[in-house]
């Protein structure tokens, strides 16, 4: 995927991107003329965030956040909001899908082997940093709570909860 054969290399590229996420997250603010918007909150973790997004015709043109949290779910924040501009929300829910799939299931998943992406294959392979968390389920929420909270905006919902 990324030309590392060694498993350890793949780690520690992986805790690089979600410390270069985290420590500095892309799309922070909220987006001008946002057509949505929804808080996410993990009382677990403390973490809450706002995610706005400007949708016209299925398309997702932007997307931001704000908020506080750890640095997996500031991280992840970064990302998705990254990897959705100028994606369907169909795109969006299969790639949310994905970050499920990375997050909860065996370390010997293979993405890239997962067809039902096609096209959106290489974002799916990047979101793969996000794995780590698998082997921490308390982390899992924070992982995901930003999609949660886009896919709260997109369908209406002003607010989700992890609880």
């Amino acid at each position: 995927m990324f030309g590392l054969s060694d498993s350890e290399d793949l780690k520690s590229l992986y805790q690089e991107i979600i410390l270069d996420h985290g420590k500095n997250p892309r799309n922070q603010g909220t987006v001008e003329g946002h057509t949505c918007d929804a808080n996410g909150n993990n009382p677990l973790c403390g973490d809450r965030i706002l995610v706005t997004a400007k949708v016209d015709e299925g398309f997702i043109e932007e997307a931001a956040f704000t908020g506080k949290g750890c640095a997996i779910s500031i991280a992840s924040a970064s990302m998705m909001t990254e990897i959705v501009k100028g994606r369907t929300i169909d795109e969006f829910k299969k790639l949310f899908a994905s970050v499920r799939a990375v997050c909860t299931e065996s370390d010997d998943v293979d993405i890239e082997s997962m067809s039902v992406f096609g096209e959106l294959e290489e974002d799916v392979s990047r979101l793969a940093a996000l794995g780590g968390v698998r082997n921490f389920p308390m982390r899992v929420k924070c992982a995901t709570l930003a999609w949660h909270t886009l896919l709260s905006c997109l369908e209406g919902n002003k607010s989700v909860s992890t609880e």
